[in-house]
């Protein structure tokens, strides 16, 4: 635990009102929605980047571990506190501190709704793209840390192609600018990428500027139902040779389905077996003749219902539904190893078969949805309490077939603490130790949220046990 003076230093630096050290305070950061817990011994809510700097500093005098904490959204653990130490809630640095109209970019605080943002630049006419699921109540710092993408992600990317530069923490306290407020910049190594996606581990962004895009006039939705997935996985080439770009492309399997509509209280799916979700965007002539194309597609490919839904009202039902499905699953299964693998559009069908047949064996429920449109699928392994081992024995299974179809073992949310035994099945070792040589020039005392992304044993900080 944290020694009395480093608990008074902290209190001086943020100010007493938001240091906490009860146990019931604590156990509200301990977790996130992995469902994985750790205490930490302490958890403080910095109001600006020199505050956040003044602790840092401190944790590499006293070698204790600092972790950066969103809304503790994420799925891979993140978040949590491994090996203790003191949490950093970004929930006082909250403010879009601007939106650019002329220049195309807001400037905002790590702790932003993803969803508040969203709101504040359509009223401005603008469009910010990155949509995870959890968009009501998941932060922007969050999203930066792990490269957040989302439902839009098959047509507009994810959040790195997003950020243009950052306002950044280093593990030694040190406060750095990285990249710019225009939409080019090719000054240097570009640490704005490094940054994004690393969980953490190298910096904390405190002030992150973001590309904004001119708003979409138009948007058009459906939902298409099949007897089977593979009449719903037939509309995939189907969209993508026609020269369509979706704006989302979802697939939801029956487990799924019907999970979500038990939680809402909603008959939409009239018994059939999967679901497509799909929307373009654009002008009005092109947004509509691309959903009419498409609605033709589904109906060659077997669909035996479609909804088109082309007011907001509408839409946001629709949407509800599939942002419903994962808290959903909870009800059929007490136990849940989310993973969310990507491969090659070619192989979605392959993985999902291969993935029904690991399923067979090991005798799981597996539950599937995901961004069809870019591969990325949510693989739920559900199981109770005796069948951990077996949902564990799944999770390899499904992870070795992905890389051997070339695919990659995390499409947004990171590798963390659940992946981290994975990750060289996809990278190899040459590549982590690299990855770890970088870790060691930026954090030497390794302090910033350790005990992620790699297995090895943990330098300088000092355990939580």
């Amino acid at each position: 635990m944290l020694d009395p003076s480093i608990l008074k230093e902290l209190r001086t630096i943020v100010g007493s009102d938001h240091l906490f050290t009860s146990p019931e305070e604590l156990a509200v950061y301990s977790y996130d929605a992995t469902r994985v817990s750790s205490l930490p011994w302490a958890v403080a809510r910095p109001a600006t980047a020199l505050e956040v700097s003044r602790i840092v500093q401190l944790a590499n005098k006293h070698r204790f571990p600092v972790i950066p904490r969103g809304a503790g959204t994420g799925m891979s653990g993140g978040s949590v506190p491994a090996k203790g130490g003191v949490v950093l809630s970004f929930e006082r640095m909250d403010l879009i501190l601007d939106i650019d109209v002329l220049n195309r970019i807001a400037i905002v605080q790590p702790g932003v709704i993803t969803g508040d943002l969203h709101a504040a630049v359509e009223a401005k006419g603008l469009f910010y793209p990155p949509d995870p699921a959890s968009s009501g109540f998941c932060t922007i710092g969050g999203n930066v840390a792990e490269c957040a993408g989302g439902l839009r992600a098959v047509k507009y990317g994810v959040t790195r192609d997003y950020v243009l530069g950052l306002e950044v923490v280093l593990p030694t306290g040190e406060i750095i600018r990285t990249g710019s407020r225009t939409h080019k910049s090719v000054a240097g190594y570009d640490l704005t990428r490094l940054i994004v996606g690393s969980e953490g581990t190298l910096g904390i962004a405190t002030e992150i500027v973001l590309r904004l895009i001119p708003a979409p006039e138009s948007i058009r939705t459906l939902a298409a139902f099949f007897l089977d997935a593979g009449g719903a996985l037939a509309v995939l080439p189907m969209i993508t040779t026609a020269g369509i770009l979706p704006r989302a492309l979802e697939f939801v399997d029956q487990g799924a389905l019907r999970a979500a509509e038990q939680h809402l209280g909603w008959e939409l799916s009239d018994g059939t077996a999967a679901m497509l979700l799909i929307e373009t965007d654009g002008s009005m002539t092109s947004a509509r003749a691309e959903i009419t194309r498409t609605e033709e597609f589904c109906a060659a490919a077997g669909a035996v219902k479609v909804v088109r839904a082309d007011e907001p009202g509408e839409r946001d039902r629709l949407w509800k539904l599939r942002r419903s499905i994962s808290p959903a699953l909870y009800a059929l299964k007490p136990g849940k190893l989310n993973e969310d693998i990507v491969v090659p559009l070619s192989r979605i069908a392959d993985i999902l078969g291969e993935i029904n047949s690991i399923a067979k064996k090991h005798d799981l429920l597996i539950v599937n949805f995901g961004h069809a449109g870019d591969g990325n699928i949510h693989v739920n392994v559900m199981y109770d309490d005796g069948e951990r081992t077996r949902a564990e024995s799944a999770v390899s299974a499904i992870l070795t077939a992905v890389v051997r179809m070339q695919g990659s073992i995390s499409g947004e949310h990171g590798i963390g603490l659940s992946k981290a035994q994975y990750l060289p099945l996809e990278t190899g070792d040459e590549a982590i130790t690299v990855m770890k040589k970088i870790k060691q020039a930026l954090d030497p005392n390794n302090i910033m949220n350790p005990g992620k992304i790699f297995l090895s044993a943990e330098r300088g900080v000092r355990s939580a046990e």
